[in-house]
């Protein structure tokens, strides 16, 4: 059996902390320690000379939409557009050099426009006349779209692109894909998340958001990168969830499994009016007694269910179906199935305490508040500065004993794991923010964790673990930085914990990526 030792670099690793050398052997790591005693101990390995490079655990991403993600590099990325006129002119632009078939846009968000207005159906065919045209809003719970596209879809002229409507044009829009089209995309966000370190995703699927050929074709696809897949579709009984996941060969059903919408495109399921649009509180897909009955049935059978949550409503009545669940199988039985909530926005410390003694992960994404949050941000806009404060209150649910795991939600924000642990760090709202070892380990070990993976060493460098680590280049980060909580981003020496990089405008970059031994970037 081959072993690859790895000398001359900085290993992360709780282990040892000092560690400069790793040994790997048949997908495991297999020893670590300093360059010299690896030499003496390992004299016919395979070496490698890091030359000062930063060796730590791959990260997983908790939350993404594998497709959907590769449409947005392969089609037209909006997220770019700085006003509603660039958006029309970068739509233009792309016409004019993809003349065939449908045109697939994501990313516009008009809250960070000067003009805050959104385009319309008018806009876009002002631009494509009669040709099909998706463009979905960066919350991906909304959309605009060309006439043409509308009357594929049956969409009434002047109907919001929103709930049902909006799951009907995207679908009417993805029919226009060929099965080409969709392996490339498929291909092209794979392989940008091995790009950027991440060994696992966890592809949240469903019948509303890409479809079951969508999903089939997703768990055949082959590449280096493990897809851990869950299907959001309610059930009610123990025999219906056994049935969907004989059907569907999911990890559980979960994931946006929605109960609510998104808060930018005011569907996000409030106990208060927006403030910017008093004529709503957003909207519910599934009331308690459906959210109880899911869950019941996945706890009677053992398996992971979960839901997408991110108004206060939402959460709420998620944590009563807990409750009830809970009082009916008892709190040991709900922990053994690693039930979680995507996002969990807006959550009371009272929500927090009962999540954190039932077991229950929260999968969420800094990247969010990083995007969104701020006196001027998009959260204060649609909730007002008070209630906008406390979204996304990482500390508050860590300090509660929540099980956090960190995601993107690609494509509604970039697979960039380091900017999401240096995201979590820089909260917009003092009290919020966690120290970069647990970010860290919510984008690592956490992932594992909420993936269904808790044999307590998957996600870290230590003897007997999976060979599952990312390379880095050490040039533009500061692994001997004193700690200073958010700035710095090393720990003292004396915690025996291993450093992080510090973080401020570069990020590491990425020279390699290995999954269980195996090279799958770089």
């Amino acid at each position: 059996m081959t072993t690859t030792l790895l000398l001359n670099g900085r290993v992360h690793s709780p282990a040892m902390p000092d560690a400069t050398a790793m040994a790997v052997r048949g997908g495991l790591v297999a020893w670590l320690g300093s360059d010299d005693v690896g030499q003496a101990q390992f004299p016919d390995a395979a070496v490698v000379d890091l030359d000062g490079l930063f060796v730590a655990p791959a990260f997983v991403d908790s939350h993404v939409h594998v497709t959907a993600t590769g449409l947005t590099r392969t089609g037209l990325d909006l997220r770019q557009a700085t006003s509603l006129r660039h958006c029309l002119d970068l739509l233009a632009d792309f016409a004019r050099t993809h003349t065939d078939g449908a045109i697939w846009a994501h990313g516009w968000d008009e809250t960070r426009w000067p003009e805050r207005a959104a385009p319309t159906t008018a806009d876009v065919d002002a631009v494509v006349g009669g040709r099909l045209a998706y463009l979905s809003r960066i919350d991906v719970h909304s959309a605009v779209a060309s006439t043409a596209l509308r009357r594929a879809a049956g969409i009434p002229d002047g109907e919001p692109l929103t709930a049902d409507a909006h799951h009907r044009v995207r679908a009417a829009a993805r029919a226009g894909l060929t099965p080409a089209q969709r392996a490339a995309a498929r291909g092209a966000a794979l392989a940008a998340a091995a790009a950027a370190g991440i060994v696992a995703v966890h592809e949240c699927a469903g019948p509303d958001i890409a479809g079951l050929d969508d999903w089939h074709e997703l768990r055949a696809f082959e590449h280096g990168v493990e897809v851990v897949g869950y299907w959001g579709e309610a059930v009610d009984t123990a025999e219906a969830a056994k049935s969907l996941m004989d059907t569907t060969g999911a990890r559980g059903l979960a994931g946006d499994l929605f109960v609510d919408g998104a808060i930018g495109s005011r569907t996000a399921w409030l106990n208060e009016p927006y403030a910017d649009s008093e004529c709503t509180t957003g909207n519910r897909y599934l009331d308690i007694e459906a959210i109880t009955a899911h869950l019941g049935a996945c706890t009677d059978v053992g398996v992971t269910a979960g839901f997408h949550v991110i108004g206060d409503a939402a959460v709420a009545a998620a944590v009563d179906a807990f409750d009830a669940v809970v009082a009916k199988y008892g709190a040991v039985a709900v922990a053994r199935c690693g039930h979680r909530l995507e996002h969990v926005e807006m959550v009371t410390e009272e929500q927090a305490a009962k999540l954190g003694s039932w077991g229950v992960i929260a999968s969420m994404q800094p990247g969010f508040d990083a995007l969104w949050g701020g006196e001027s941000g998009m959260y204060a806009q649609r909730l007002g500065i008070e209630r906008a404060r406390p979204m996304n209150h990482f500390a508050l649910l860590a300090s509660q004993g929540v099980p956090l795991a960190f995601g993107s939600d690609t494509p509604v924000t970039d697979m960039n794991p380091w900017a999401a642990v240096r995201a979590a760090t820089r909260h917009h709202t003092t009290g919020s923010a966690i120290s970069a070892r647990a970010a860290f380990s919510a984008a690592t070990r956490g992932a594992w964790r909420a993936g269904g993976v808790r044999d307590g060493i998957t996600g870290t460098l230590v003897p007997g673990a999976p060979a599952s680590y990312a390379i880095w280049d050490a040039d533009e980060f500061d692994v001997a930085a004193p700690a200073d909580a958010v700035q710095r981003w090393s720990t003292d020496p004396r915690s025996r914990v291993p450093v992080l990089p510090r973080l401020d405008d570069r990020l590491p970059r990425c020279r390699q990526t290995v999954h269980r031994g195996v090279v799958i970037h770089g």
